[in-house]
Parts: C-alpha cells; structure tokens; sequence
C-alpha cells in the first residue's frame, strides 16, 4: 500500500477543525477541479460514525464515483473514513486532530492501493496528494475565518453531541467554536 502524510497547522479550535473535516458541504467545496458532489448517502452537513457518502466527480480525466463509511470517530481527536467502493483497491483515510497552545495540528493520512500499474500508481499518488493539500488550505482558510459558520452555525448542540457522542451525554460547549486559541489566558503554575 501507498502512503500520503500531510500535516496542516490551523488557527482555529480542534471542535472546529474537526468537525469542519466531517462537513460533506465543505468536502464539495473543497474539490475544485474534480467537481465532485455528493449523490448518496449522507448528502450534506456533517456525517457522523457508521454513516456513508457517495462522491462523483473527475479525476485524472475519469467520471468516478467513489463510497466511503466513517468507520471510527473519537470526537475532535481522530477519525477514519474506509472506501466502501470505487477506483481503489483499498482506500483509508485517518484524520488526526491536536489542540495546541495556540490552535490545531491537523495530520492527515491516507492509504491507498490500485490496480492501474505503474504509471497509475504514480498518477493517483499525485492527484490525491494535490487533492489534501488543496482540502487541507480549504479547511484552514475557512477555520480561521468567518466563514465556518456557513457550515456550522445551523448545528446545534443536541445534534452535534449526537453526532460525535452516539447520543451520550458529553461535555460538549458550544462556545469552544467561537473561542479565539490566541487569546485563551495561561495561568501560571502556583509555587
């Protein structure tokens, strides 16, 4: 199997980036030149664990479609999407959330086998690293700004705790998305 890594470093609360990485509104627009969108499954808003999408869109000059399953979600830490179907052998995509000091280090890693030879492998390797990086600068240009809110703000905190808890109670606070990680006030330690 192949192996891509890529490590993006987000002015923004983990909450925020992590659930912005389960929006299936921001994935679409995301993709740029692949034009994809989403026609089963989970079609928009966030997906949650179990859940499944289905992509269509242009890659490498072919119409694909490509499943996906959330197959494990640990809320704002760490999740993995698993190709259900599509071009690949196989397809994982673990996604690694680290709240900082002052803000988050998202890790991204995908692998990936397929049966296209080769000069296949190099091209998808090269398409799907172009593909993060460019999800990657998407996530954090809309973390850092105002513009999360146009896929979060409808979310309330009874869905999202659903969505990242399976319905249990948690310790869920919704301000942590409006929390500017530049101005969090340090204690220092008491001697």
């Amino acid at each position: 199997m192949e192996t891509i890594r890529l490590s993006t470093w987000v002015d923004a609360p983990v909450e925020r980036c992590f659930l912005l990485s389960l929006s299936i509104d921001l994935h679409a627009a995301s993709a740029g030149k692949s034009h994809i969108e989403a026609i089963a499954g989970v079609t928009n808003g966030l997906i949650g664990e179990g859940e499944t999408v289905t992509f269509r869109g242009r890659h490498l000059g072919l119409r694909l479609r490509h499943t996906s399953r959330i197959e494990a979600l640990r809320p704002y830490s760490y999740f993995r999407d698993v190709m259900v179907s599509g071009a690949f052998r196989q397809f994982e995509h673990d996604h690694h959330f680290a709240p900082m000091d002052d803000g988050t280090r998202v890790r991204d890693e995908i692998r990936f086998s397929i049966g296209w030879g080769p000069l296949g492998r190099r091209l998808a390797r090269r398409r799907l690293k172009e593909f993060l990086v460019e999800r990657s600068a998407v996530i954090k240009r809309v973390a850092e700004s105002e513009e999360w809110r146009r896929y979060l703000e409808s979310w309330t905190e009874a869905s999202i705790t659903t969505l990242v808890e399976g319905g249990k109670a948690s310790r869920w606070d919704g301000n942590v998305l409006l929390r500017d990680p530049r101005r969090i006030a340090v204690t220092p330690p008491q001697i």
